[in-house]
């Protein structure tokens, strides 16, 4: 081989990798962000990773994910949308509630934010309407906080001789006050009394357990929070331990061994977080992509977990529900 030959194929041979490392560079970075925690998330992630994909959108080919966890502490939160910022990335996704959302959006207002949220966006300021947003964010609403006076209906009908339902609260988490506006109006319907556990540690989570064998309060609600999504196998573990028979607001509780949920599919929910993900990324405006709202809410009861608690499901509950895991 000649000199000038052998020269040019080492300059080639250098050069691969520098390209090869500027096109890895060149992939555009999406933030996710999410107030629950990787381990008890990994299907949901999976799911928001296939929304991605059929906006053609693959992690590790075309488009990197930086992922941070807040673990249901939300003070975690706005520090690490700082971060993303200062990144900075493409898109931000945020999961796990509003507290996500809520940090993105006081950290950035021109960096494209897609969220997944239990709330109403335009009353808590995320959005001007749910038709044109405006603005740099956009999402899915699964309304899980407005559904916890169906919960309630659908554990008293369990339980028509309870004189007081548990209801076991987050009070750190933002809609906290109004999810229990709610179900003491409905409580009042239904005329029953409501014993309020509050809890944001695991401490106080068994604290709560206590009180319930304590007191032999007969049922509890568990109101929905991002906090109590990352200790599902714990409150499903301390459910069966102390036989209380429990309503949750997701069917992973139910899939856990938990009794009963109601709620939207929230892995759906996290599927089309994925999709407009990618129409961000592929030059939609959030202010042009109307919220997307989840109509469809599932009614799931686990058989098993009702004969180890010794509960009867009456057959107009078994009618009503969208799914029984036997």
């Amino acid at each position: 081989m000649k000199r000038r030959d052998f020269i040019t194929l080492l300059g080639s041979a250098m050069a691969w990798p520098l390209a090869a490392r500027a096109q890895q560079a060149a992939m555009p970075v999406i933030g996710y962000l999410s107030a629950r925690s990787r381990d008890d998330t990994s299907h949901l992630i999976a799911a928001f990773q296939h929304g991605l994909a059929e906006s053609g959108y693959v992690e590790g080919r075309n488009v990197t994910i930086e992922y941070h966890f807040a673990i249901g502490q939300y003070d975690r939160l706005p520090a690490m949308a700082t971060e993303l910022v200062r990144r900075p990335v493409a898109v931000i996704a945020t999961t796990g509630g509003e507290p996500a959302v809520q940090a993105a959006k006081a950290a950035t207002s021109t960096i494209p934010i897609v969220f997944a949220t239990g709330v109403d966006p335009v009353k808590q300021g995320l959005v001007a309407s749910f038709n044109r947003p405006g603005g740099n964010v956009t999402g899915i609403v699964l309304f899980a906080a407005q559904l916890e006076p169906k919960r309630l209906g659908l554990l008293r009908d369990l339980a028509p001789q309870a004189s007081t339902v548990g209801i076991l609260l987050n009070p750190s988490f933002p809609a906290s006050e109004r999810q229990l506006l709610d179900i003491q109006e409905a409580a009042r319907h239904l005329n029953v009394a409501i014993h309020v556990l509050r809890a944001n540690t695991d401490r106080e989570i068994d604290a709560a357990f206590e009180t319930i064998t304590q007191q032999r309060i007969p049922a509890l609600a568990v109101v929905g929070s991002p906090f109590f999504d990352t200790r599902r196998d714990k409150l499903v573990a301390l459910t069966a331990r102390n036989a209380v028979p429990t309503m949750f607001q997701f069917r992973e509780f139910v899939e856990a061994g938990g009794l009963k949920s109601y709620g939207a599919n929230i892995s759906e929910a996290y599927r089309q977080v994925g999709v407009y993900t990618g129409r961000v990324l592929k030059g939609d405006k959030p202010a042009d992509l109307p919220v997307f709202q989840l109509t469809k809410f599932e009614f799931v009861i686990n058989l098993k977990t009702a004969k180890a608690l010794g509960v009867k499901i009456s057959d107009n509950l078994l009618t009503l529900a969208d799914e029984v895991i036997e």
